[in-house]
């Protein structure tokens, strides 16, 4: 065979955004304005830091930036580049889109490591391209890519669950193959837990605040357990899914907290300690990318870095966004019968649509009457993973996804309709209990706006695009019906959120289906309504969430709070919760600084060694304010039952808290958006209560 020749090496372009035109293969003729500005703010600013975000909207093409970022640098420093992805789906887009559109030569990895192959593994050792992968595949015990010099992490906030599975250990009740952990684990905790919360924790229930039920054990009882729980996690993780996280978190449980709630236990730390991570925490750099990166320091918490240094979303996105969509809210005028109707009526006249549910069990029910009335050819998230190929060439088909709102993306005219039939605000079990027994949702604001914002934005990919957004279910449309929450959305979000409630309101199916029609024709009579929507979005802008100045201010002490827990010092680990406090004055902060308070006192009671010591004072005191903050914990009040200043006999509101989440419960299945099923429910009550025959 004849000697292979190694093509000439090429002069490096002097920044990032020029490197495109000497890709003889592209199918695009240049990078856009607000790209190119990106890299060179980048190249300006932050070549040398060593984590660094950038910030692009949803649609607006950030993929190419960080793909021509990375090849920049592995060209001009001859470095090995990773580019992390939260899917494989995503992992194989990202390959395609790399080689399709933008003629770079790029390798994914998906699976296990075992089955790479041996030229692509070679390309990204000896640093000659980039290598796409998943974020589960360097955060793992034994990744393959342990070497790399830079880390891009792509839809960085959809990557979290990815992160935390690495230190993360979460026993599902339903789960087959957990259920004789779970069952351990109950038999553990049931002597520490009262009868309701062990009820709930074994599924003996029935309504929605059982189901919605979530709460964690105080580190004074976790301790108290430590060696029971250490003893059954050993006896039954071998073998198992858990076993690598167990490993990790086996020395360090005074560093975790456990969440207890009726589908499952979590047993995690507050912040995962990424810093323990060589393949982590050794690259020259980490380049994170978002559609929205805000200023309270989630970033921070999510990757445990102390410090990132932002570049600010490029001019002139302040106020244009990317893509058109028309939102269709039908219940606020339709019955459900009259929702699925229409729902049928808009999939068979768009041909493809997809849709975006949080459970399996809402996936079967749509999937069923689509087989039904329909007769569309359905696509579940395993047959879109590798290729979507197949979906787009189908003319009529219907994916429907569940638990995913990121990464699925459909541009031009490979998907026009979306409907998102609701969106969990928390999605595990610690958001659930920071946000609802806490009171500190505000501290994942950012976050579950990035989560909405993913999920609408799926179909609308860039400047052209266009698609109709059905949005439905419990929870979602009032999160975006309020007026109070819109005005934290980007102007053009807000003036299109508008459009779409008042079209939809005292409107008919028929109405709502011809705008529909109207919007997807996409002509002059859409053209002269669009202006509405323009105008709109002029007189609109865009308010920071309250307390984010102090939130993105304290981060650096919370994740050093973390670190000295993970290490085992107590002492400086309660030094840097008091200055986490010390941060927090902002009335609308009361839940989370309830929360620093007692993981004040928790890292007190943990480096006592006798009931008298002045750490354990320190610790009834911080745990007194954390009861008086966070009202209704029952675990609180024992807490701080010695504390000083606290009553004499404390008293105990568990009762209570447990009717008002009750009457929440019924108030939130109710709904928010519009008050016929709240004067429905009412009537029914009026008459029960005027019937001889009914009791009420």
């Amino acid at each position: 065979m004849a000697f292979k020749k190694s093509a000439p090496k090429l002069p490096v372009t002097r920044s990032p955004d020029e490197l495109l035109r000497d890709l003889p293969r592209r199918k695009i003729p240049d990078v856009l304005p607000h790209q190119r500005e990106a890299m060179r703010k980048y190249f300006a600013e932050a070549l040398d830091e060593s984590d660094v975000a950038l910030q692009l909207p949803t649609g607006s093409g950030k993929t190419l930036v960080g793909l021509l970022i990375g090849e920049w640098l592995r060209l001009k420093n001859q470095e090995r580049v990773v580019y992390l992805c939260p899917t494989r789906q995503l992992v194989n887009q990202v390959v395609e889109q790399a080689a399709d559109k933008y003629g770079l030569t790029v390798h994914g990895f998906t699976g296990s490591g075992k089955t790479y192959e041996p030229t692509s593994k070679a390309a990204y050792r000896d640093a000659d391209a980039i290598a796409v992968t998943t974020y589960s595949s360097l955060f793992n015990t034994n990744p393959f890519f342990h070497d790399a010099d830079v880390l891009i992490l792509d839809d960085v906030h959809a990557g979290e669950s990815y992160i935390s599975a690495m230190w993360s250990l979460q026993v599902d009740r339903t789960e087959e193959e957990h259920s004789v952990l779970h069952e351990a684990l109950r038999t553990v905790l049931k002597p520490v837990l009262d009868p309701i919360s062990f009820a709930r924790l074994s599924g003996e229930w029935e309504d929605a605040v059982d189901r919605g039920w979530v709460d964690k054990l105080s580190t004074p009882v976790l301790s108290s357990i430590r060696n029971e729980l250490t003893e059954v996690f050993d006896a039954h993780v071998d073998g198992t899914d858990f076993q690598y996280a167990w490993s990790l978190v086996r020395e360090h449980l005074s560093a975790c907290q456990l969440f207890i709630s009726s589908q499952g236990i979590l047993l995690r730390p507050l912040i995962s300690p990424t810093w323990t991570h060589a393949p982590f925490t050794e690259p020259r750099q980490r380049i994170y990318m978002s559609a929205t990166l805000g200023n309270g320091g989630d970033l921070e918490r999510l990757v445990g870095r102390p410090k990132i240094k932002r570049l600010p979303i490029p001019d002139g996105w302040n106020h244009q966004g990317v893509g058109r969509r028309f939102f269709i809210f039908p219940k606020m005028s339709l019955s459900d019968d009259e929702s699925a109707v229409l729902r049928r009526k808009m999939m068979n006249f768009a041909g493809r649509s997809l849709v975006l549910v949080p459970s399996e069990r809402l996936r079967s029910e749509i999937a069923a009457d689509i087989g039904q009335n329909l007769g569309h050819v359905l696509f579940g998230a395993k047959d879109i993973e590798d290729s979507k190929k197949r979906f787009i060439a189908t003319k009529d088909a219907v994916a429907i996804v569940a638990n995913r709102y990121d990464g699925i993306d459909f541009p031009g005219n490979e998907c026009r309709l979306l409907f998102i039939e609701g969106l969990p605000r928390a999605m595990n079990m610690q958001e659930r209990f920071i946000m609802s027994r806490m009171g500190a949702g505000i501290l994942f604001n950012e976050r579950v706006q990035t989560r909405v914002l993913q999920a609408i934005g799926r179909c609308t990919r860039s400047l052209e695009d266009y698609s109709v957004v059905v949005v439905s279910g419990e929870e979602l449309p009032d999160y975006i019906a309020d007026k109070k929450r819109r005005q934290y959305f980007h102007p053009e979000l807000q003036s299109e959120l508008t459009f779409g409630l008042e079209q939809s309101k005292q409107s008919t199916a028929d109405d709502l289906f011809d705008n529909f029609k109207i919007f997807l024709e996409n002509g002059k009579e859409w053209e002269l309504v669009n202006q509405q929507i323009v105008a709109g979005r002029k007189a609109m802008t865009q308010k920071t969430f309250p307390g984010m100045e102090e939130l993105g201010a304290v981060v650096k002490y919370e994740i050093e709070y973390e670190t000295r827990l993970w290490a085992s010092d107590y002492e400086q680990a309660l030094a840097a919760a008091e200055k986490v406090l010390g941060g927090l004055t902002t009335p609308d902060l009361r839940g989370y600084r309830a929360m620093w308070h007692y993981l004040a006192g928790a890292a007190a009671f943990m480096g006592s060694d006798k009931e008298s010591s002045s750490m354990m004072k320190k610790a009834r005191t911080q745990f007194g304010f954390a009861k008086e903050a966070a009202l209704g914990i029952p675990w609180l009040v024992k807490l701080a039952q010695f504390h000083s200043s606290a009553p004499t006999s404390p008293s105990d509101d568990s009762a209570l808290m447990e009717q008002i989440e009750r009457v929440e419960a019924v108030l939130e299945k109710l709904g928010a958006t519009h008050d016929r099923s709240y004067v429905k429910r009412e009537k029914e009550i009026l008459d029960g209560l005027e019937s001889e025959k009914q009791f009420e």
